[in-house]
């Protein structure tokens, strides 16, 4: 099963951490659905050309989190991922990138106002890309 994850190897982030979060997503967002069997360790990580411990990490910690259950001799499955989680995860990924934005928008010395009208702004041309259009 091919899994569409994109690597950023010039980005801060561990590569871990970009394999985590982003498998993360798929999986809550129910674009990997429960009960799919994911590849195994080794076949994951030469597909994705990185370390099987590396794998290894990702696939232990979601499984650590409930998103994944290992049955021996078998693989590893996607765990059901009930609606409460995928509200949890939803806000908290918002929040974050908000926060991120907001601390972008401090280190160049934006004002609260600057930062709100901006937000705003970009919400309406993401919702209504037909208004700036006239």
């Amino acid at each position: 099963m091919w899994i569409p994850i994109q690597i950023d190897e010039n980005s801060a982030e561990p590569l871990y951490y970009q394999i985590e979060t982003q498998l993360r997503s798929l999986i809550i967002n129910g674009q990997i659905e429960e009960n799919t069997l994911l590849p195994s360790i080794r076949e994951f990580a030469s597909g994705l050309n990185c370390s099987v411990i590396t794998v290894r990490r990702v696939y232990q910690d979601l499984e650590g989190e409930g998103l994944l259950r290992t049955k021996q001799g078998t693989g590893t499955f996607v765990a059901k991922v009930g609606d409460s989680k995928r509200e949890t995860f939803k806000r908290e990924s918002v929040e974050d990138a908000l926060g991120k934005a907001v601390d972008a928008g401090i280190s160049v010395q934006c004002s609260e106002d600057e930062i709100k009208r901006l937000f705003l702004d970009i919400v309406t041309r993401k919702y209504h890309p037909e208004v700036g259009k006239e």
